[in-house]
C-alpha cells in the first residue's frame, strides 16, 4: 500500500532541521505500518520499542532523561544504535509519558539521531506531562483517502485522474470514478479493511474487520473509565455517527445522560481522534478559526466505512441507489467530503451557519484555496435548491464562487456563481492555508 505520508516522512529524514517526529492519529490508521514497511527501509539499522508491551523498559525513563544514558540501557536490550544510520522508533509512546518528555533531550543533545514515535490516545498522555513544545515535530495520519484506496486497488490511472482538474477529464471517466467511489463508501479507508477488500473483493469480510475495529475502540473506552461512564461514551459515539451533517446539541446526543456528561464524552472521543468537531464560523476573513463558534457545531467520524457499520446501514438497499448523494440520506457523502478535506487540506474543519435567530440557513463546509474562502455544499440538486449557498455568496462578496460537490459531472453556472464538481474532487478543492 502506498501512503501519501511517505513523502512527509522522507522530507523529515533528509531535513537538516530535523526534530524527533511524533506520528499522531487514531488507532489502526497505519502509523506503525508506515514506519516498519516504508521508512525503516531507508536506514542501515532499525530499532523498534513498543512501550505498551515492554513496560519493563519504562524504568529507563524514570530517572535522568539524558539520552546517552537511556541509549546505553536500550543498547543492552536491542544492540547498537548508531546516529545517522539507525532509526529509533518508540511505538505506543503514550504508554510511557516520560518517554515523550525525553524526546526534547534527544533533540537538544543528540540531533543527529533519527528518533521517531507513534501513538494513539496521545492527548490523554499529554495531560500528565509538560509537552516538549518546539522540540518535536508532528505528523497527523488519517485513514486512507480515496486516492490511496485507488492505488491499493491497482487503479493507478484512475487515481491520477482524481488529482487533475475535472475540466480536463472526460465525462465518461468522471462517471467511472464516481462508480468506484460507491465501493469506497462502504469499504472506507481503514488500511486493514482496504487490504481485505483488495484480497477478497468481499464486502462481508470487510464488514467483519470493521466490526473488530469498532470493538477495539470500545475497549479503548474502558481506559477512560476513571473519567467517564463507558455506556455514555458508547451512546455518544453512536449519536455522533447518526447525526452526521446535522448541527448537534449535547443534550440530544444521548438521552440516558446529562448534556454535561455527553459533552465530556464528546470531548474525549475527539481527543481520541475517532470523531472530529466542526465549529461554525464567519467566512469574512482568514484565518477561519478566528471567528469559530464552539457552541454551534457539527461533527464528522474518523472513517466512512466505520460510520456505515456503526449505523448498520442496509448495504444491499443503499448500493442500489443511483445517486451517491441519496445513500443513507446524504450522510455518507457529507462524511466523505469532511474526511477528505481533513486528510488533504489540514487539521481543522469549519462550516457556515447564519447567526440570525430561528434561521436554519447553513453551508456544509468552508475551504481555503490560495488565500480565498470558498463555501462547499454537498448536494444532489443543481442551482435551484441551494438557497443557503446563494444567501452566503450574497452576504460575503469575498467568496467568489460556491462549490457544489455532487454525483454528476463538472459544470459551471457562472450566472449563479456556482461550480458543480464530481464528489471525488474534494481532494483538489483546497490547499489548507486557512
Amino acid at each position: 500500500m502506498k501512503r501519501s505520508a511517505e513523502k512527509q516522512v522522507m522530507e523529515w529524514k533528509n531535513s537538516s532541521r530535523r526534530k524527533p517526529l511524533i506520528i499522531r492519529g487514531a488507532r489502526q490508521v497505519g502509523k506503525t505500518w508506515l514506519v516498519e514497511n516504508f521508512l525503516a527501509n531507508q536506514f542501515d539499522g532499525f530499532v523498534k520499542i513498543d512501550l505498551e508491551k515492554r513496560r519493563d523498559i519504562h524504568t529507563y525513563f524514570e530517572g535522568n532523561l539524558d539520552p546517552k544514558i537511556i541509549l546505553n540501557y536500550l543498547e543492552l536490550e536491542v544492540g547498537r544504535i548508531i546516529p545517522g544510520k539507525t532509526l529509533l522508533f518508540f511505538d505506543e509512546i503514550q504508554a510511557c509519558p516520560r518517554a515523550i518528555m525525553a524526546l526534547r533531550y534527544f533533540y537538544e543533545q543528540m540531533p543527529e539521531l533519527h528518533v521517531l514515535a507513534a501513538g494513539s490516545l496521545l492527548e490523554f498522555a499529554f495531560g500528565d506531562i509538560s509537552i516538549p513544545v518546539g522540540r518535536v515535530q508532528y505528523l497527523h495520519m488519517y485513514p486512507m483517502t480515496f486516492h490511496e484506496y485507488l492505488l491499493a486497488m491497482n487503479k493507478e490511472q484512475m487515481a491520477e485522474y482524481i488529482l487533475k482538474s475535472p475540466v480536463d477529464v472526460d465525462y465518461a471517466i468522471q462517471k467511472m470514478i464516481l462508480n468506484e467511489l460507491r465501493s469506497y463508501f462502504f469499504v472506507g479507508g481503514m488500511p486493514e479493511c482496504v487490504k481485505t477488500y483488495c484480497n477478497s473483493h468481499s464486502m462481508v469480510e470487510v464488514f467483519g474487520v470493521q466490526s473488530e475495529i469498532l470493538d477495539s475502540y470500545r475497549q479503548d473506552f474502558s481506559k477512560y473509565k476513571p473519567h467517564i461512564d463507558t455506556t455514555c461514551l458508547d451512546a455518544v459515539f453512536l449519536g455522533v455517527a447518526k447525526g452526521i451533517g446535522e448541527q448537534l446539541k449535547y443534550t440530544h446526543l444521548n438521552d440516558g445522560h446529562s448534556g454535561q456528561m455527553n459533552r465530556k464524552a464528546f470531548d474525549m472521543l475527539a481527543k481520541a481522534k475517532v470523531i472530529h468537531k466542526i465549529p461554525s464560523c464567519n467566512p469574512s476573513g482568514l484565518p477561519l478559526g478566528a471567528t469559530a463558534n464552539q457552541k454551534k457545531f457539527k461533527a464528522t467520524m474518523l472513517d466512512i466505512g466505520l460510520l456505515q457499520r456503526l449505523c448498520q446501514v442496509p448495504v444491499e438497499l443503499e448500493l442500489k441507489q443511483e445517486n451517491l448523494l441519496s445513500m443513507y440520506r446524504g450522510k455518507l457523502a457529507e462524511q466523505f467530503v469532511g474526511q477528505e478535506l481533513l486528510a488533504w487540506h489540514g487539521q481543522e474543519l469549519f462550516y457556515w451557519a447564519r447567526e440570525a435567530r430561528s434561521s436554519n440557513a447553513e453551508v456544509d463546509y468552508l475551504t481555503v484555496r490560495d488565500g480565498t474562502i470558498y463555501p462547499v455544499e454537498v448536494k444532489s440538486g443543481t442551482g435551484g435548491s441551494l438557497k443557503s449557498l446563494h444567501l452566503m455568496l450574497e452576504k460575503y462578496p469575498n467568496c467568489p464562487n460556491g462549490l457544489v460537490l455532487y454525483s454528476g459531472t463538472y459544470k459551471e453556472l457562472s450566472d449563479q456563481k456556482l461550480i458543480l464538481m464530481p464528489l471525488y474532487c474534494t481532494a483538489t478543492i483546497g490547499n489548507g492555508n486557512g
